[in-house]
This record gives C-alpha cells, structure tokens and sequence, in this order.
C-alpha cells in the first residue's frame, strides 16, 4: 500500500500529511511534485492544503494546470483514491473533479482553530471505518472555505449521500454558531458521483496524532487503508478464481 503526497509551490501541509500517513498510520508514503506526471505507482493520492501559488487569481485556480493534475485526474477517473484537504479541495473544485467552489469565509477573515464535524455517511472508502453520527475534532486553517454551490447540486448531493462531513456541535447538533464560514447546508467535506475522490477544508492530518489534542483525524486516513486492503484481498480472490478455472 503506497500513498503519494502532491507538493505545489506554497503548500504547507504536504509534510504534516507524510508524517500522519508514514509515522501515524504506518504506510509508506512518497512525495510527488506537481510538475510530474508520474504518480510512482500509488494507491491513493492526497494534494494537501496551504496555498498553492501564492492563492493568487482564485484558490487553486493555477494549481489545478500543473503536469500532476493530468494523472490525478486520469487516475481519479480510473477508480483511484485522491483526498484535497483544505487547499487540496479547492483544487479540486477549480479542476471539475468536484462540484461547487470555496468563497471567502462569511466573517472574511481567516480562521485557525479546532471544531467538530459529523459524519454523514460511511459508505465511501474514506469513512467505511467510522459509523454515522460520529463526531470528529478537527481543526481548520483557511480564509476561503464557505462552500457554496447552486441549489439543483445542492440537491443532488443530499439525494445521492454525497454529503461526508457537516460543521456541528460537540454533540454532533447543526447550529449556525457551528458553522464557523457559512458554507451552504454547513458542509465541511463532500465526495464525487463515483465516491472515489474527497474533498474536505478541515485538516485530518492535524489530527492523527494525540501530541496534538486529537486523534480523530486518523480514522479517515485508517477508512482508507481499510478500504485498500480490502480491495487487494477482492482482486486477489477474484484473480485466484480466474487462475482456478484454467487449471
């Protein structure tokens, strides 16, 4: 199992992220610079938050042309993992590999503190090991993170449970005062139509170690590794069949 961490010129968080993926979690992890298009053979690919060229013209509106996004993208339309994480979502967005986009925060100003999120569902490979309902303490650190789209996507993602984190209360209840950017139904991380890509403003890598006050943010990294290896074990039994029946 091999996670990739894309580095563009401004990102901040790429180290936090090996460290939570290679010391935390235990895979092995490689870094994968943006001007590449070698994705070196990884089974999930994560682009990481900070600011990418500077923020400069849109969030992510400039790293969403490097080399590296040609493979993300094909890569993503393959099957494979890719998880953007703050910056890494607003990408994301910037590419169509998910809908909506990252305005200014309600408040405009930058916020960097922890709160909490509520799992909305369970049934992607990045929450298979959490269960429904289940509050996370994470943190956040963006200026641009309200998350907006128009009411017909808005619908869609709520009638297809595209919907994986919303901003709440300690005790998981939906309030204004939780919602720290006013991002639209409070959403903190949605996932595309194939479930395969994330796209999420809080920071797990934060919180994946218990140094840092929380260790919630491990089990979307373990949701993932489970569902990796689970995945080989399938393609391993289906193999093994097909090397039975032509015996």
């Amino acid at each position: 199992m091999k996670f990739g961490v894309v580095i563009f010129p401004g990102s901040n968080c790429d180290h936090d992220a090996y460290y939570a993926l290679s010391t935390n979690l235990g895979k092995r992890v490689v870094y994968l610079w943006h001007q590449s298009e070698d994705l070196e053979g990884c089974d999930a690919v994560l682009l990481p938050g900070g600011f990418s060229f500077g923020d400069y013209l849109r969030t992510g509106a400039i790293a969403r042309f490097s080399p590296i996004l040609r493979s993300v993208r094909k890569f993503a339309e393959a099957g494979g993992l890719v998880l953007g994480v703050c910056n890494g979502f607003q990408i994301l967005v910037e590419a169509g590999l998910l809908p909506g986009a990252l305005l200014r925060n309600r408040g405009l100003k930058f916020i960097c503190r922890t709160l909490h999120l509520r799992t909305e569902t369970t049934d992607t490979p990045f929450t298979c090991e959490l269960r429904r309902g289940d509050v996370l303490a994470t943190p956040i650190a963006h200026g641009e993170g309200c998350y907006y789209a128009d009411p017909a996507t808005l619908d869609r993602l709520r009638r297809e449970d595209r919907v994986l984190f919303r901003y709440a209360t300690p005790a998981g209840g939906l309030t204004p005062e939780a919602n720290p950017n006013g991002s639209l139904d409070s959403i903190a991380g949605i996932v595309s139509e194939g479930r395969n890509i994330l796209g999420m403003m809080p920071h797990p890598e934060r919180a994946s170690d218990p140094l840092m006050g929380s260790s919630d943010g491990l089990r979307i990294f373990a949701s993932v590794a489970t569902w990796l290896s689970q995945s080989a074990r399938r393609d391993n039994l289906r193999l093994t069949g097909v090397v039975r029946q032509t015996l």
